[in-house]
């Protein structure tokens, strides 16, 4: 199993992207992982830890996509990006999987242009896990794709679905549809078009989901367009953070609650690890012939040895090959509204 990791993308790369390699490397041995970047610069990030294991090696990559960077234009103007050779890594079968904390839109681009996309799939879609009450909740897409049909939301649920089926182990995932309202009617067109679709397909729809239901586990599963899933993720990240740190603040105000903050501890802490991102370290890029994992631009070492990991158990499950025969058995539903 070889993992190609893109070591110069990411606020901290390439410290905290190699520190996060080689801790996977030292956790999963059967895995090789490709740094691919600078390879000065990432030797000597190795030079300063100890002991670097054996299923580390180095792809010379001496580009960097900035974040500021137009996605497209970067793709196509720096082909000898950290991000464009480990998308060709995998395309070329040098790898099994690509894990990446960059430029999202360049390795969105970078994936669809190199590796192109599964059969019948018409845009990929990035899969986030949020936590609720009762475990988790996959919403799809959240950035990839902000220009969405019916189809595309369709598929969305299809491939989010398998996920949690064949990854998760939940045998017959709801599926749930972003929108204002509970009610059919609701939302604008795309919603409206979208609902009719999934309410006619093999999945298991539950209909509207309006995004207060999301953390309250209405639905295994919600489906929308990039731009709303994007904000839905900031915000939940921004909320969280500024829930923690209030109850702190607050429990800071005299002896008891301080003693009440210590007897809860172990909740907080629990609490905390559901909401931090770096225990989930990154969230597969779904719809692309091949294993991306998208990590936070301020991921840490643990979120990228994380990140790896869910690489490698992607790979194994071979989540792919079980979306295109969830996708070939809706394909007359597919066809119709092609």
């Amino acid at each position: 199993m070889r993992i190609a990791v893109d070591a110069m993308g990411g606020d901290k790369a390439p410290q905290e992207i190699v520190k996060g390699s080689v801790l996977a490397a030292q956790l999963v041995s059967d895995a090789e992982i490709i740094l691919v970047g600078d390879e000065n610069k990432i030797k000597h990030e190795l030079t300063l830890i100890r002991t670097t294991p054996k299923n580390i090696s180095i792809h010379h990559a001496p580009q960097i996509v900035g974040m500021d960077d137009p996605a497209t234009h970067s793709i196509r103007q720096k082909i000898n990006s950290s991000i464009t050779r480990s998308v060709e890594l995998l395309a070329k079968g040098e790898a099994n999987a690509l894990v990446s904390a960059g430029h999202t839109g360049a390795t969105v681009a970078a994936a669809t242009l190199h590796l192109r996309t599964l059969k019948g799939v018409r845009r990929p879609g990035i899969a986030i896990s949020l936590p609720t009450r009762y475990g988790m909740c996959m919403i799809i897409d959240a950035g990839a794709n902000i220009s969405c049909k019916p189809l595309h939301l369709y598929q969305y649920g299809v491939m989010a679905s398998t996920v949690c089926k064949y990854l998760m182990n939940i045998e017959n995932p709801t599926v749930g549809l972003l929108n204002i309202g509970e009610e059919d009617a609701k939302g604008n067109d795309l919603v409206r078009e979208t609902f009719s679709l999934l309410a006619n397909s093999p999945l298991n729809f539950v209909g509207n989901v309006e995004s207060r239901e999301i953390f309250d586990g209405k639905a295994h599963v919600v489906v929308c367009e990039g731009f709303v899933g994007n904000v839905i993720l900031k915000f939940a990240e921004g909320i969280s953070k500024s829930l923690l740190m209030t109850i702190k603040t607050e429990a800071m105000n005299s002896f008891w609650t301080k003693l009440g903050m210590f007897l809860c501890k172990p909740i907080f802490q629990s609490l905390k690890a559901k909401m931090d991102f770096a225990e989930y370290g990154g969230v597969p890029l779904l719809g692309v012939n091949g294993i991306c994992i998208i990590c936070h631009g301020r991921s840490d070492a643990r979120a990228i040895q994380n990140a790896i990991k869910a690489a490698v158990k992607l790979a194994k499950t071979k989540v792919n090959e079980h979306i295109i025969s969830e996708l070939e058995k809706s394909g007359k539903l597919t066809a119709e509204v092609a």
